[in-house]
């Protein structure tokens, strides 16, 4: 069984690099998730009987790869927990998009709700064309440098997240007219990328739940194609 890669743990934190692929839990689907892996790991680190407690914070998609911290107490899930009720955990994705911007840095205000028959997030520009029920989403992007796939103009774009609705990096820039690259759900953009979906949670940031010391956990662009070309904008 493989174990994801871990960036930290103490007694009260375990934080991981979620691969792209592996589920966030469990579903009826059987196939690998970080909480199971993670339980795995630390039952055969400590010696542990029985199931080792871990607590899930927070999800990623299941295509995204990125950081993901858990808790090891459950005093230390209520405090992370509420860091994220307060917003005062930083995240940032990097994602690659379709097409080229005229800006270097821009924002997205708009207004999401989940749609249960198709499943997908339907996006509003503004409160009077939504529903009741839609929540208001924010995020900002900074453009950190051109390329293209398979001749195609793409941009790498460092996103942060100042609302954290189901699928709203991918709804929102979709709605914009560039969809993130491999996304199968909000937009296959002018070509057919067969790879996964070209998004990550590279950066995640945190009051330590009992010392209070800010804590910062990056993970590195992967040395991967497409996202190779990009390397020297990230150095």
């Amino acid at each position: 069984m493989m174990t994801p890669k871990i960036l930290f743990e103490d007694n009260h934190l375990l934080v991981a690099v979620k691969p792209a692929g592996v589920l966030s839990q469990s579903d009826a689907s059987g196939a690998p998730d970080m909480l199971t892996l993670l339980k795995a790991y630390l039952v055969e680190k400590y010696h542990k009987p029985g199931e080792a407690y871990l607590g899930l914070l927070h999800r990623l998609d299941r295509p995204v790869r990125g950081v993901m911290v858990f808790a090891k107490t459950s005093k230390c899930a209520s405090r992370v927990s509420e860091q994220i009720r307060n917003r005062t955990i930083g995240k940032r994705y990097r994602a690659i998009v379709y097409g080229a911007f005229d800006e270097e840095k821009g924002e997205i205000r708009s207004f999401l709700r989940k749609n249960s028959k198709t499943n997908l997030v339907d996006v509003y520009p503004d409160r009077v064309s939504a529903p009741k029920d839609a929540k208001e989403c924010f995020l900002e992007y900074e453009v950190l440098g051109q390329g293209k796939i398979a001749g195609v103009p793409v941009s790498l774009l460092a996103v942060d997240l100042h609302t954290g609705r189901s699928h709203q990096i991918r709804a929102q820039l979709s709605s914009i007219g560039h969809p993130i690259v491999g996304d199968r759900k909000y937009g296959r953009g002018p070509n057919r990328f067969a790879g996964d979906i070209l998004l990550e949670s590279f950066h995640l940031e945190l009051d330590h739940p009992v010392s209070a010391e800010r804590m910062v956990f990056e993970i590195p662009i992967s040395d991967e194609e497409p996202w190779k070309q990009f390397i020297k904008n990230e150095e």
